[in-house]
């Protein structure tokens, strides 16, 4: 026996004659397949020892590491005051302040703890870990059958902070305390016997048998956050979502939602990611009678379902292909059993609020050219809506092609585009007369061309020309089936944008002055006449321009109407100036004013849109960021000649570290159907302390002069807990729905279901 008299500094690295570089159990097992060397250099097999003081017993084949005793193998690193390796029985013991920091940074703790000599396998005695994301588990003993299955003892669970800044205890905010705790990261599911769920210390919740997914697991089925509500729609309102992961490429998601006034009803997500794109489809499902605001029934018990899927795929670099799928019904499910994000963008082509689109497309893009080709579908949501007065839109083709040599010093692009509308009634009539619907096909061919130049004064100057044919079939003119008409039409405009912009710089600060002046002309256009009114003026084709406004998106458009059916003509100035400050700091402000004149009145343009004289309504905007995390905007149309305000649209923008906000204000004296809109939209949250806020959202119609919606909530949050608990009153009338209140409570546990477990 050989025993060392003096310590060997760490620095000076293996111990020679008693740290085995390569010890005998590990050379075996590994001799036959060469590695690449882990992270910390060493080869597969072998174990790097250091310590203050050595004892190797030859005859027993026992080695004694004493004194800031470490040992690195396999990417894992075992440290203790004591180690003892027993290399006839292939078993490490070690003890006091033992460490095992293993590949993926977890960290494991001990009293003592015994471990086979590949330190995959082991018994521990007062046990703790630390693994990614914050998690912390403690327990009287632990048994580690293997590097993937740990089973402990006496043991509680948390992924809270349970200690304070200062470094003294803190009870986590909950915890789970077991009899029995098995972590197995092969099923990735952490087992508990006899659980008790501690909030703040205190027991709420026993469970004799409970799991949930291991929280390193990046994906696997589990129990999501539920929803809890009451309202006097549904009554006691529960729902339970569960994600089940279907394989490394695809999860379903059922959440059952269970109502004490009216039957169940299951809501689903489905996803799945191909090789060249994805899936993602929402469905539900209930049978039920219809029922009213206040949750009492009528009618038959029928099947009612929707569904909101989308797919996009990559065919090749160059061509795309996808679709979207949404449909229900009933117009007010979505609202009866509050259904969120239905509106959402799930595709290239949007519809307006309240109404679902479904559509197929396939789309190439490179850097000079684009193509694409869809087909359409809508389903209406509103009171007044009638789905046979919307249209069935396809093909829709539309291609763009620009060369890459310059054309006489400026740049042209080739445009071409083609659609077919088919309806089957006439939106024509209150109520509807039931008319044939005008059915509509166009093709057109169009070329732009553009070049901007720069005089020595910085005065710029972008010339412009726009050439343009359209052909149309029409049948069903004027609501009369069996008639029909065809036309084409050439389109022309020409002019130039000016511009002179003005730069100075301060000390802290640059400002632009630019005024802006745009020159266009064109022939009379043939505007497309589909019907006349009852006064017997002309009713204009009009598909793609019906939701236009004028404001300062479209100020400086040679053709301001955003479609292809109607088309501005005549000579025309389109004139204003813009003014912006940019200061070192951030901070930013900038305010445009501008209006339009030509030479005679348009009456393609609709009275309401400020367009139709000679002198058009004036546009300001304006935007400012005055301090960090502050930001408004506002925007106004005023009448040519008396200045009032015809629609006026602001807004401000808040974010604090403890607090963010916003308001949306509109107001418009007629809309696109001549009807008086004034809007408030509002809501924020504000943290009072540190873990507790209130939040605040609310919708008021000012023109009735009343509330739309209104929030209130309370909100509680930590590293690991999230609780909303939130108030809803709705006002207004949808359908057969009256005003209703609501109170729905949200709680997000950390590892249990929260956003680690929706990805």
């Amino acid at each position: 026996m050989s025993r060392g008299r003096r310590p060997v500094s760490v620095k000076r690295g293996l111990l020679a004659s008693v740290a085995v570089i390569i010890v005998s159990m590990a050379a075996q097992a590994h001799a036959q397949s060469p590695a690449k060397p882990s992270a910390d250099g060493l080869e597969a097999g072998q174990l790097y020892m250091e310590a203050d003081l050595v004892i190797r017993d030859d005859k027993n084949k026992i080695t004694t590491a004493r004194g800031q005793a470490e040992v690195r193998y396999e990417g894992r690193t075992l440290r203790a005051d004591e180690l003892v390796y027993d290399e006839t029985r292939g078993v490490v013991t070690a003890k006091g302040q033992v460490q095992i920091i293993n590949e993926d940074g977890s960290v494991e703790y001990a009293d003592e703890l015994t471990l086979d000599d590949q330190m995959k396998a082991g018994v521990a005695t007062g046990f703790a870990a630390r693994m990614a994301p914050g998690i912390k588990i403690a327990a009287a003993s632990a048994v580690k059958r293997s590097d993937r299955v740990n089973e402990l003892n006496r043991a509680i669970y948390t992924p809270c902070e349970i200690c304070a800044p200062d470094g003294s205890p803190k009870t986590p905010t909950w915890s789970i305390k077991a009899d029995k705790v098995v972590q197995d990261r092969d099923r990735q599911l952490v087992y508990y016997r006899n659980a008790v769920i501690r909030v703040f210390g205190a027991p709420v919740l026993y469970l004799p048998l409970f799991w949930h997914p291991d929280p390193q697991a990046v994906r696997k089925s589990g129990f999501l956050p539920p929803k809890l509500g009451i309202s006097n729609r549904r009554g006691l309102s529960y729902e339970q979502p569960y994600l089940q992961v279907l394989s490394p490429s695809s999860d379903i998601t059922l959440s059952p939602q269970i109502n004490t006034k009216v039957n169940p009803f299951l809501n689903g997500h489905y996803r799945k990611r191909f090789y060249s794109g994805s899936v993602d489809a929402r469905f539900g499902y209930t049978y039920d009678t219809d029922f009213d605001g206040k949750g009492d029934g009528f009618g038959d018990n029928t099947s009612r379902s929707y569904i909101l899927a989308a797919g996009q795929f990559a065919i090749n670099e160059k061509w795309d292909w996808g679709f979207t799928a949404e449909r229900t019904s009933d117009d007010l499910l979505f609202d009866k059993y509050e259904v969120s994000d239905v509106y959402a963008t799930r595709g290239p082509y949007l519809a307006d609020d309240r109404r679902l689109i479904s559509q197929v497309y396939a789309t190439r893009q490179d850097q000079r050219s684009y193509f694409s080709a869809a087909a359409l579908s809508f389903q209406g949501l509103r009171p007044e809506d009638n789905e046979r007065t919307f249209p069935i839109v396809g093909p829709l083709i539309e291609a763009r092609w620009e060369p890459e040599a310059n054309i006489a010093g400026g740049r042209l692009r080739l445009l071409g585009s083609a659609v077919a509308l088919t309806r089957d009634q006439s939106p024509v009539g209150a109520p509807p007369l039931r008319l044939a619907g005008l059915d509509s096909r166009r093709v057109t061919g169009e070329a732009d061309w553009r070049a901007t130049y720069t005089a020595p004064a910085g005065v710029r100057i972008s010339p412009f020309l726009n050439i343009r044919g359209d052909a149309y079939s029409l049948d069903d003119l004027n609501g009369v089936a069996d008639t029909s008409k065809t036309l084409s039409r050439g389109l022309l405009v020409a002019g130039a944008d000016i511009s002179w912009p003005f730069v100075r710089r301060f000390s802290e600060s640059t400002v632009i002055l630019e005024p802006i002046v745009q020159v266009a002309a064109s022939p009379d256009a043939k505007q497309v006449v589909v019907a006349t009114s009852a006064t017997g003026a002309p009713v204009y084709l009009n598909e793609d321009s019906i939701a236009f406004q004028f404001d300062e998106t479209n100020l400086f458009r040679a053709n301001k109407f955003p479609g292809y059916d109607l088309y501005e003509d005549g000579l025309r100035v389109n004139a204003g100036g813009r003014a912006s400050v940019f200061w070192d700091d951030g901070r930013r402000a900038s305010l445009l004013v501008g209006r339009s004149f030509r030479n005679e009145s348009n009456d393609v343009f609709s009275p309401q849109s400020g367009l139709r004289q000679t002198r058009s309504d004036w546009i300001v905007s304006a935007d400012a960021q005055p301090i960090k995390g502050l930001s408004f905007f506002a925007r106004t149309r005023l009448d040519s000649e008396d200045f009032s305000v015809q629609r006026a649209e602001a807004g401000a923008n808040l974010s604090t570290k403890r607090a963010n906000g916003y308001f949306r204000y509109l107001r418009d004296r007629a809309d696109i159907n001549g009807t008086k809109v004034e809007n408030l939209d509002l809501g924020g949250d504000l943290y009072l302390t540190e873990h507790w806020g209130v939040t605040a959202y609310g919708n008021r119609d000012l023109v009735q002069d009343a509330w739309v919606i209104r929030d209130l909530g309370i909100t509680y949050r930590d590293d690991c807990t999230r609780v909303d608990i939130i108030y809803r009153r709705e006002d207004t009338v949808i359908g057969r729905l009256g005003p209703t209140e609501s109170l729905a409570i949200r709680l997000t546990l950390a590892t249990l279901g929260g956003p680690l477990y929706a990805n």
